[in-house]
């Protein structure tokens, strides 16, 4: 088998966009003059790779990250690496991308093209061998996944207690809030979000696991201070409360708590993550497959993981993520973002791919019978996407 074409599509959302009480990250904090302190986090766009054999087979991958920068890196430096190679030997197509962009990558947007077209190495891989890529990647290890709901996103306190009682009455036993208040509104903006916190624990009562984001927006002494004021809400994690190149920071915060911390969204790569187990900087790990390296990544970083007591909760919801949640005893759960009006942007990948797993009374189940990622892309409903190939 061999491949014949590699295909890049760039989804621009053309739509409606709510902006309105929508607080997914920690408002920029110290870049003055924004006026939309959301708007450095929002992305409208996302990139599909279809790979192609030469017996018919297509794979799918996908990136969100920086997904018009990742479509040039594909196009202009990984398709000819690639054309003429056999789709299966996914180890050495990994090192050959790693190896040939290393002087400019390592990390980023060549990191998350390279995780794109893995993803759709490996759907080829399930359907060439007629198993689910969780399959192939170590089985099913648990009966099915447990998830937390991760969209609490707004900072009024009565509407986050109805959200939380709705989430809850849905079956959800966890949920995930954001701190609506930035770190230069010092120690007044410290406790309105400790008591968002609080009005959520005492909602949903002490068998809901709560978890708290704070996207990177705080820094040592108010995220030493925060962790303090947090204890006694019983949090399950409290999650990058640093920039992730903070490594020693989340080390001696990890010795000063009792809290777990999570963190890896924006890590790349085994070595990334072989740096923060040397550290010991982290309880939970929260890679994103289609960031990570892929699938090829994924696995050996949760292999590391297991290995040295920490967890696997990757960032994201989405198949390639499921698939890696299932097939590892490293991970316990999964984050679940339900499809909604677009406010971000993660809302998007519900509305190019068909397949996606949906959540019943707080669980996903994946499908023993589906080969591949089990996905497939929408040729409907599309009249709102500008698309770019």
């Amino acid at each position: 088998m061999k491949i014949t074409a590699i295909r890049t599509k760039l989804y621009q959302w053309k739509g409606p966009v709510k902006t309105i009480d929508t607080v997914f990250a920690t408002p920029v904090s110290l870049l003055p003059f924004q006026e939309d302190a959301q708007a450095a986090y929002r992305f409208f766009s996302w990139l599909v790779v279809e790979i192609e054999t030469d017996n018919g087979l297509v794979g799918y991958g996908n990136a969100g990250l920086s997904p018009d920068v990742t479509k040039l890196i594909i196009d202009s430096k990984f398709k000819s690496l690639l054309i003429g190679e056999n789709p299966l030997n996914n180890e050495y197509l990994y090192e050959k991308m790693y190896r040939s962009s290393v002087a400019y990558g390592r990390k980023g947007s060549v990191i998350a093209a390279i995780s794109a077209i893995d993803i759709a190495l490996w759907d080829i891989k399930g359907q060439a061998a007629k198993q689910p890529v969780f399959m192939l990647l170590g089985g099913r290890t648990k009966e099915y996944i447990p998830t937390y709901y991760s969209r609490l996103y707004t900072r009024n306190l009565d509407q986050l207690q109805q959200e939380a009682a709705h989430y809850k009455a849905q079956g959800f036993t966890g949920m995930k809030l954001r701190c609506g208040y930035p770190l230069t509104e010092g120690n007044a903006g410290l406790k309105k979000n400790v008591e968002m916190v609080r009005k959520v624990r005492e909602t949903v009562g002490d068998d809901v696991e709560i978890m708290l984001e704070c996207y990177m927006g705080f820094n040592f002494n108010y995220s030493r201070q925060l962790l303090k004021e947090l204890e006694p809400y019983n949090l399950r994690w409290i999650e990058e409360m640093l920039l992730p190149d903070e490594i020693h920071n989340f080390a001696k915060l990890k010795n000063y708590t009792d809290i777990p911390l999570s963190g890896g969204e924006h890590e790349y790569t085994r070595f990334g993550f072989y740096d923060l187990l040397k550290a010991d900087s982290l309880d939970i790990f929260q890679f994103d497959t289609n960031r990570v390296g892929g699938f090829t990544e994924a696995q050996k970083i949760c292999t590391l993981a297991y290995m040295n007591g920490v967890e696997v909760i990757p960032h994201g919801g989405q198949m390639h993520n499921l698939h890696v949640v299932m097939s590892s005893f490293a991970s316990p759960m999964a984050e679940y973002f339900p499809q909604t009006e677009i406010e971000v942007g993660n809302e998007m990948f519900w509305y190019i791919f068909d397949g996606e797993a949906v959540a019943e009374n707080g669980k996903l189940q994946l499908d023993d019978n589906k080969p591949g990622m089990g996905l497939t892309l929408k040729t409907e409903g599309l009249e709102h996407f500008n698309i770019i190939e």
